[in-house]
């Protein structure tokens, strides 16, 4: 296979060639890295590529598969770490002047099982500092940008992982998601991108931004690949005193059972009434709507809290125990934080104590509510971002959007939200919808995210580089 062959292949068909001994793990390593070679000056996705580390957890790889050894559908696959996730002897910098120099000698619980099922660390990618600061120029790396158009913005903050992932330099990466962190750049960048149920993923070895509500997920090119990288990292973890205590089930087993039945609420007023989204993005999620129920689904109105209540409780909760992480750092080292971070940190000081208080109350509340509204549906849907993806140069435009989405809800819930492309602006730039589902029932949202997927082409366009 040629370059760009392998480049585009999915996870999943990268498995069968590489377990078949039709594709060399050293040689699909070198080809994405031959990619990222000619293409990543222009996109900035990686902060630091594991060169070394690659070339030798490939041909261990290879050298497994000769001997007759397979670990499973992600041996010799390679994939990137959002640079707040540890691999011992990799440098954890957060994107910030302030971990510049942090080497963690042990693995993120994460790490560790992409490890053991074989996975090729390809780098660190990209992110906003500290996995909130914005886009910011005045760091010591710049920030990823878009590959459908360098112009624009990637999302975040996941945003090195989501252009990589797009660009084809990998097929895979983890992000992170506190109020969309996955899924922001997956929408923007036209990824399948998975925030899982709250305690679903380990966070041990990620550098924190709210304890209450920070996730891992992954960030793919289809729905078979997310929940397949899901598969590998899921699960119970002594490390994570939030961690889910249960061993979770096979992500991939209900991918092929269709939409016929399934019980589908569309949350209309995120996108109507709570905020208006733009004509694009709701053309484009009104027709997939109109699909899925093609496909088989009982299709019906939902409707649950307004997003002001969501968008509150999440800010004040997430400023709170941000600045609890950064306190200290912020008292002796406030020159060294990028100044968007410093301005979202600080306000975290000013929040009373009973604020923070009422903001868990009210979580507790719109998650009872989002529970029984649930009883009558096997899935929801809703938009993710309000807008296209904006110019990454323009700070007006960023302030302006940012906040324009329909992701923190469930951040505050805790429950399972996929993203997935549903068409693409008339300049090329990708459209998303959410999929979103009970606490636990990730493979009822991998089933309709792939039922969908397969009725559409949307997963298989590719970015004009050049």
């Amino acid at each position: 296979m040629i370059t760009a062959d392998l480049a585009w292949l999915t996870l999943a068909q990268a498995a069968v060639l590489i377990r078949d001994r039709e594709l060399s793990p050293v040689e699909y390593v070198e080809a994405l890295y031959a990619r990222s070679d000619a293409y990543d000056n222009q996109l900035q996705s990686y902060l630091r590529t594991t060169r070394d580390i690659a070339i030798s957890e490939a041909k261990q790889a290879e050298q497994e598969i000769s001997e007759g050894s397979y670990r499973g559908p992600l041996h010799g696959i390679p994939y990137g770490l959002k640079d707040i996730i540890d691999y011992a002897g990799v440098p954890t910098t957060a994107h910030s002047k302030i971990l510049e120099h942090n080497v963690p000698d042990r693995d993120a619980t994460v790490t560790t099982r992409l490890r053991e099922a074989g996975g090729v660390l390809m780098g660190k990618m990209a992110t906003h500092e500290f996995a909130i600061g914005g886009p910011s120029f005045d760091l010591p790396w710049p920030p990823a940008r878009n590959p459908w158009d360098r112009n624009y913005f990637t999302g975040g903050s996941s945003s090195g992982s989501g252009a990589a992932v797009a660009a084809g330099f990998i097929p895979a990466a983890l992000g992170s998601d506190t109020g969309g962190s996955v899924r922001n750049p997956a929408s923007l960048c036209g990824l399948v991108g998975m925030k899982p149920t709250y305690g679903r993923v380990s966070r041990a070895g990620v550098v924190p931004l709210s304890f209450t509500l920070d996730t891992v997920g992954p960030l793919t090119r289809t729905v078979e690949d997310n929940a397949i990288v899901l598969n590998m990292i899921a699960g119970p973890d002594p490390r994570d005193s939030a961690s889910a205590q249960f061993t979770p089930p096979d992500f991939t087993t209900d991918l092929w059972k269709g939409m016929q039945g399934l019980r589908v609420g569309v949350i209309r007023h995120f996108y109507t009434r709570d905020m208006e989204a733009h004509p694009d993005v709701t053309q484009a999620v009104e027709e997939a709507v109109t699909l899925i129920g093609g496909l088989g689904a009982q299709v019906s109105e939902m409707q649950i809290e307004p997003l002001d209540a969501y968008a509150s409780c999440n800010r004040t909760i997430l400023l709170s125990e941000a600045y609890a992480v950064h306190e200290r750092w912020l008292k002796e080292r406030p020159s060294d934080y990028g100044a968007s971070l410093r301005q979202r940190l600080l306000p975290g000081a000013f929040i009373r104590a009973v604020d923070y208080v009422q903001a868990t109350r009210l979580r507790r509340r719109l998650m009872q509510q989002f529970d029984e509204a649930m009883r009558d549906f096997d899935v929801a849907i809703t938009v993710s971002s309000m807008d296209p993806p904006g110019r990454i140069e323009d700070a007006t435009e960023m302030a302006r959007t940012y906040p324009r989405q329909a992701r923190v809800p469930f951040n505050v819930i805790g429950c399972p939200a996929l993203v997935l492309p549903v068409g693409f602006t008339e300049s090329g730039l990708p459209l998303s919808m959410q999929i979103v589902g009970r606490a636990f029932d990730e493979p009822t949202v991998y089933r309709a995210a792939h039922a969908y997927e397969q009725a559409t082409d949307w997963t298989a366009r590719r970015p004009p580089l050049h």
